[in-house]
């Protein structure tokens, strides 16, 4: 809640804090003194992302001529070729194609998935259930719908243990002839378990190669590209995708996704983003160009701002004493914060009051509603300049026990800062915090 404000008799105006507002203050102050370490080590991680970026724009003779347009077929545009060079080297792959024409991560997953997969084959994903958007992907044998299960690619899912750790033996089990493909989701979409770091996805390739060594090892890496110094490709993940409108387009890229790893996997995907035969050859940028080179150079220093705000956020309400996952002072690998609440009521207040706290759409009070691609209505906070640009501070929750709300982004710590100081102030003024 704001600060109030009150015309004296002698016509000046007097401000009025709220109680709420005097121990937000003193809280912030205590938080930040508390996760200082931490906060410090994310600038750390920072520097060496934005060496890594300048380094590959280097070795690329990344230059201003590589931002021009191009049209129709988009042949010979050398700007689109040397960005797929730059992203390769940043991400430790072979090759890389970056497309602004891929519209959200959903639909980059679903061509990686389908441009490697054939009728017959099987995706075994050993992280559970994928996230909630990716169900009508895999659909079921003869839905009609282009599905992989209505393709004739059989999907099959390990729930991990109580703790959050893959179920190595039950993997084991589940490993067939038929088994093409392992399924890892990095982050940990709409579930209360931990989100796996760069040293975990190490271990799991190596085990799953020797499960099955011709298997392709996949990793969905939304939300996790630059909160560590690898990604999944250096420590040996055959393919990954992601979306722009995260991490690597530094909060500019207006659309698309990209795809890295393995050069022939990347060919096969390219297939399926176009058509065989044409693959990544063609492709107007649609003037994107510049956008996602320069969202690529900014995205370290974004990403770091948005990991200490998700630090500074669950610092604060865990010394309200709401559970929240991860922790402050835990490792991080990815964007998301999540926070539990206890019933519904405080859940949808506090996602209402990160959208008050937005530059852009401060005005407009978000609603649960049955959104597409999801199993239960959806609470969404996106006051952001990019529709849908997680990388931008966000929030939304699944409105389902146990009732968890999961804060994203922030492209810069004060407006985090900001957004957390509102939704405390507005828990407290509506009787949710003791």
């Amino acid at each position: 809640m704001r600060a109030r404000l009150r015309q004296r008799r002698d016509g000046k105006v007097e401000v009025r804090v709220t109680d709420w507002e005097r121990k937000w203050e003193q809280l912030a102050k205590e938080a930040e003194t508390i996760a200082a370490d931490r906060l410090r080590a994310m600038d750390s991680i920072v520097e060496r992302n934005q060496w890594k970026v300048i380094q590959a724009f280097q070795k690329q003779k990344v230059s201003d001529y590589h931002f021009a347009g191009s049209t129709g077929y988009g042949y010979n545009d050398r700007g689109r070729e040397v960005l797929d060079l730059v992203y390769a080297d940043v991400f430790g792959a072979e090759a890389a194609i970056v497309r602004p024409h891929l519209v959200s991560g959903t639909h980059t997953i679903s061509a990686a998935l389908f441009g490697c997969l054939r009728p017959g084959d099987e995706l075994l994903f050993v992280t559970g259930k994928p996230y909630d958007t990716l169900h009508k992907v895999i659909g079921s044998a003869g839905d009609g719908t282009g599905s992989l299960s209505d393709w004739g690619v059989s999907v099959k899912m390990v729930a991990l243990l109580p703790d959050g750790r893959v179920d190595w033996d039950s993997v084991a089990a589940a490993v067939t002839d038929k088994t093409k493909m392992f399924g890892i989701q990095r982050s940990r979409g709409y579930d209360w378990r931990p989100s796996f770091t760069i040293a975990q996805l190490r271990e799991m390739t190596a085990r799953l190669k020797e499960l099955k060594p011709e298997a392709i090892v996949f990793a969905d890496n939304c939300y996790g590209e630059f909160t560590e110094e690898l990604e999944p490709p250096h420590v040996g993940v055959d393919l990954i995708a992601g979306s722009l409108i995260k991490n690597p387009g530094g909060g500019l890229a207006s659309s698309g996704g990209y795809i890295a790893g393995r050069a022939d996997l990347v060919e096969l995907a390219a297939y399926r983003i176009t058509a065989p035969g044409i693959g990544g050859e063609v492709g107007a940028m649609l003037g994107t160009t510049r956008s996602i080179y320069q969202g690529l150079f900014l995205a370290p220093l974004l990403v770091g701002q948005a990991v200490k705000g998700s630090i500074f956020a669950a610092c604060m309400f865990e010394s309200l004493g709401f559970e929240t996952h991860p922790r402050w002072n835990d490792p991080r690998t990815d964007l998301i914060q999540a926070i539990r609440f206890q019933s519904a009521e405080p859940l949808i207040a506090f996602v209402q009051a990160i959208q008050k706290a937005a530059a852009v759409d401060a005005h407009v009070v978000p609603e649960p509603w049955d959104m597409p691609g999801y199993e239960h209505p959806v609470i969404m906070a996106a006051g952001t300049f990019i529709q849908g640009g997680s990388l931008e501070l966000s929030a939304d929750a699944p409105i389902r026990e146990p009732y968890i709300a999961y804060m994203q982004g922030g492209l810069t710590y004060a407006h985090v800062k900001y957004a957390v100081k509102l939704a405390i102030s507005e828990l407290g003024i509506r009787g949710y915090l003791s």
